[in-house]
């Protein structure tokens, strides 16, 4: 799980912290992944606002080092002998759709390295998704090769586009982000609205 943004278009408010029904949106992920019984649940960036039993945090080298370094300082937690992972963002407050989706779905023959959310644009998510962690690995390792041994700053297509994942629709817009105060204002509107939290604009 990814938390380490710098949230810029949201005033750089710490984006993990920010409440939407009056819970941090990472809490609101975290209740999603632990609620449906995922075995080993490692945050990359910001902590949860309270300690969590069974959730380790860890940070990317360096931080803010952008998604891919979060995605590699992750898997070094994972283990070896994972066979799978969920990547999700920590701004998507109606994680439990999305969980719901991707513990549902299984890979096509023509996806076998996972399973990747659309939205409605038709758009691949790709921090909303359930991959093969060698495969994730191996896309993480090309990529680090092409720029120097650092996949760091590149953009999150560069490696998980390169897997072959089963597009998995979303009709509920479950994979609906958090980028902006628009983006906000209407997570709010959905789930219910939340106080006014530290750092927001």
């Amino acid at each position: 799980m990814l938390s380490g943004g710098r949230a810029r278009r949201l005033g750089g408010a710490r984006k993990a912290h920010v409440e939407v029904g009056g819970r941090a949106m990472l809490d609101l992920v975290l209740d999603a992944v632990q609620g449906a019984g995922v075995s080993r649940v490692v945050v990359v960036g910001d902590p949860p606002p309270a300690p969590r039993d069974g959730v380790q945090v860890t940070r990317e080298e360096p931080a803010f080092g952008g998604p891919l370094a979060g995605l590699a300082a992750g898997l070094a937690l994972v283990g070896a002998d994972a066979t799978d992972v969920l990547v999700l963002a920590c701004d998507l407050p109606r994680a439990h759709g999305l969980v719901r989706l991707l513990l549902g779905a299984t890979p096509a023959p023509d996806g076998p390295d996972g399973l990747v959310v659309v939205d409605g644009g038709g758009h691949e998510q790709w921090l909303a998704g359930r991959y093969s962690a060698p495969a994730l690995r191996s896309a993480l390792a090309a990529v680090a090769d092409e720029r120097g041994g650092d996949p760091g700053g590149a953009p999150v297509r560069a490696a998980l586009g390169r897997l072959r994942a089963t597009p998995v629709p979303d009709p509920d817009h479950a994979s609906d982000d958090v980028d902006t105060p628009a983006d906000l204002d209407r997570a709010r509107r959905r789930v219910g609205r939340a106080p006014h939290e530290g750092g927001r604009p």
